[in-house]
């Protein structure tokens, strides 16, 4: 045997028993939470043709490796338990995985409002109250899952590992303040354990995010994905992220889903679409994890004055960010699916990253008990248009759907931010008065009136809430066209 033969005859011997070990993927680790009254995914890799064992509160599930080297099976539904276990793997090696618990698990995700911290961020505020929150942030049975950017960990974050929450894991994790508030609640409510897996990229589009199968099911919006975009985000393109942050969690159990986005799409203009997006997403994830009804709770996102700034990929008009909305809106025809609406949680209309996460993140888990553990007591929605009623005097009366024990407004004035039309379509500062779940209103300047617009501008933060406090949606009983897009200024001339 030659000497170069000796020197790879231990390196192949590593190299084959490096294929032979059994394993998953980082989303398995010590202190995790399995989602409870639910098959339970467990997969990985190991040699092909290799025996693999799965063991976990007393079942044990038998498989073998297939050509490929992936393996997987699913374990029984179980209770909620709050007791430490170990998750057991035999293969050639074994794989040992401790305190584990049993409970409620969901997926948060989206850009940089979802992304944003219970602490400070650099280029933010930080969150209204966050030195309370993070000192008493102390539940060492909720679970924190955080995957970094691209799914890269970095020094600076600590990524792919869960932990139990302590103020010292908040603040390692760089925890989304929105996704923790909303799993406290839960907790607090359901008095389970609570895995949260957070995986947000700040800046980045709603294609990013959508598989390569999401826009070839959508004839709407097929082929998009290979139309290059001038991203916010440098370099993050469609369906990059789905591939680094969210396939590799593919099909770990959850409960369901969270979503936070839609900021960087209003800055191309895009609210038009969106709706078609958000359907592709929806369905694209959930065919993913093979959970077609898997509850998808989403955000309105918050008025803000894009009108303001040329730095946008484009220009937008103050009816930009309603057309959004409107979008957002539509995609409440998906079903299992709930949006949180969050205009009365703006201090600073120039700020695209309100500090109150708390409400949002309440608001969230509102919805969530409501429709997903039947807390049927809870009105978790917001008020929403349902009719429009022409009386007499130019007098128009709108119907709310989710109104409650009946509308109101928050500060105790009169309903603010309606404006009226007749049919030369010139809209107007209306009068609003409420009655029960109706609203009438009116204007002098419109004799006959023939449309109703409802916080129709980006910077409009309406007073009308339901009796539970929840702020109405914004609307338009019209569908006349609107300038969403403005024209970029020329550059000025070099001298």
């Amino acid at each position: 045997m030659t000497a170069r033969s000796l020197i790879l005859v231990p390196i192949l011997l590593l190299a084959a028993q490096a294929r032979a070990d059994v394993h998953c993927p980082t989303v398995f680790g010590d202190h995790m939470v399995l989602q409870r009254e639910r098959p339970i995914a467990v997969w990985g890799d190991a040699d092909p043709g290799e025996k693999v064992a799965v063991a976990f509160s007393g079942e044990q599930e038998f498989t073998t490796a297939d050509a490929s080297g992936h393996w997987s099976v699913r374990l029984g539904a179980l209770p909620a338990n709050e007791d430490p276990q170990t998750l057991t793997i035999r293969g050639r090696n074994t794989l040992e995985f401790s305190d584990v618990l049993v409970g409620e698990v969901w997926l948060c995700s989206g850009q940089s409002n979802m992304e944003k911290p219970l602490g400070p961020r650099r280029g933010q505020k930080p969150t209204d109250n966050y030195e309370q929150a993070i000192a008493e942030a102390r539940y060492p049975e909720i679970r924190l899952y955080q995957v970094p950017w691209w799914g890269k960990p970095s020094k600076k974050q600590l990524g792919l590992t869960w932990v139990a929450c302590t103020p010292d894991s908040i603040k390692a994790t760089d925890f989304s303040a929105a996704a923790y508030y909303f799993g406290r609640e839960l907790y607090r409510q359901l008095h389970v354990p609570i895995g949260i897996i957070h995986s947000s990229f700040g800046g980045t589009q709603i294609e990013a995010w959508i598989p390569a199968s999401g826009y070839a099911d959508h004839p709407a919006i097929r082929g998009i994905e290979n139309v290059r975009y001038a991203a916010w985000v440098k370099g993050v393109q469609a369906t990059e992220l789905y591939q680094s942050m969210i396939a590799p969690l593919v099909p770990f159990t959850v409960r369901g889903f969270l979503w936070y986005q839609g900021e960087s799409n209003v800055m191309q203009a895009d609210g038009a679409i969106y709706a078609d997006k958000m359907r592709a997403l929806i369905d694209s994830w959930r065919r993913a994890w093979d959970e077609p009804d898997a509850p998808w709770y989403y955000v309105l996102i918050a008025p803000f004055d894009y009108s303001k700034w040329n730095s946008f990929p484009k220009l937008v008009t103050p009816e930009e960010l309603p057309v959004f909305w409107e979008a957002q809106a539509r995609a409440l025809s998906i079903p299992h699916t709930g949006m949180v609406v969050t205009t009365d949680l703006v201090k600073d209309l120039h700020d695209i990253h309100p500090t109150d996460k708390l409400d949002v993140g309440l608001r969230l888990a509102r919805l969530a008990l409501a429709d997903t553990y039947r807390r049927h007591d809870l009105l978790a929605y917001s008020p929403s248009f349902a009719t429009m009623r022409h009386h007499g005097g130019g007098k128009v009366e709108l119907r709310f759907n989710d109104a409650g024990a009946g509308l109101k407004t928050r500060d105790g004035q009169a309903p603010d931010d309606f404006t009226i039309a007749g049919r030369d379509r010139r809209f107007v500062p209306a009068q609003a008065m409420i009655r029960g779940d109706r609203v009438v209103v009116s204007s002098p300047e419109v004799a006959d009136p023939v449309a109703v617009r409802f916080g129709w501008n980006e910077t409009d933060t309406p007073n009308l809430v339901n009796s539970a406090g929840l702020p109405a949606i914004p609307f338009r009983t019209d569908d006349w066209p609107v300038v969403t897009e403005r024209p970029r200024p020329p550059e000025p001339t070099k001298k």
